[in-house]
């Protein structure tokens, strides 16, 4: 589902009357006419309209913070595919779960299908978060909002504003629940790597600041599945909300 499927940013457009819209064969912005909405008055008609001429300029030129602003928080997801190729996929590791006690150990990042890891006492700055951040048009986590990106932003001192999606919601609306690897595995998406837990991810990183090498190289590429998967997950969960949300666009060319 893309954002031009979409109508409910629009003051007065619920999702009764969005899916009213959509059974009627509106579908899209291009297909709005102020005669062809049942339903939609003529002052939500005159709002929709002025919204479609704005939001048609603005999704030119990649302005996914107007959008993120614009759509409830429940359906921030209708943001994915149109900026998937330009999201970022993130997720940390740390030594606890205290953002005031504990450290971040490694942070993972996967874009356009490459994935890098910052390693504490290496090259984990505030500089090198903020440039990874900034480059996004789209973070994508799991849990990141209540937990990844204010571990960041206190321990680092920086501020994580990039429009982010994190897939913990996403996922409750269709009934996974549980955390990231069980979700994985009801959805069919496979792990590579080795299979730790963030218990294990602690102490790895205790064994690696006592000179194990292979340690840390363990737990980078936990980090970098964690990332990586987010992708596929992502693609699998949006796939699914498109179809419960929008089963008008079988056959009609949007998704």
């Amino acid at each position: 589902m893309r954002i031009h499927n979409s109508f409910i940013p629009v003051d007065g457009v619920g999702e009764t009357t969005e899916r009213r819209m959509w059974e009627n064969g509106v579908t899209e912005w291009g297909e709005f006419r102020q005669d062809r909405a049942p339903g939609v008055g003529a002052t939500t008609a005159s709002r929709i309209e002025s919204y479609i001429d704005e939001a048609t300029e603005r999704l030119d030129d990649g302005d996914s913070a107007f959008f993120d602003r614009r759509f409830p928080s429940g359906e921030r997801w209708r943001l994915y595919e149109d900026f998937r190729e330009s999201a970022c996929f993130f997720d940390i590791e740390t030594t606890g779960l205290s953002q005031e006690r504990d450290d971040v150990t490694t942070v993972s990042f996967h874009r356009a299908g490459e994935t890098s890891t910052l390693v504490q006492g290496r090259d984990l700055t505030a500089d090198a978060l903020r440039e990874e951040f900034a480059a996004a048009d789209l973070l994508v986590s799991f849990n990141g909002k209540r937990f990844d990106a204010p571990f960041l932003e206190t321990s680092f001192d920086v501020d994580v504003t990039t429009p982010h999606l994190d897939l913990m919601y996403p996922c409750r609306t269709l009934d996974l629940t549980g955390g990231l690897k069980p979700i994985e595995k009801a959805v069919g998406v496979d792990r590579d790597g080795p299979d730790i837990t963030g218990r294990d991810a602690v102490r790895l990183w205790h064994q690696y600041q006592d000179g194990d090498e292979d340690a840390l190289e363990t737990l980078v590429s936990y980090n970098r599945d964690d990332a990586a998967n987010l992708r596929a997950l992502a693609d699998e969960v949006v796939d699914r909300l498109h179809r419960a949300t929008f089963p008008q666009a079988a056959g009609h060319g949007d998704d």
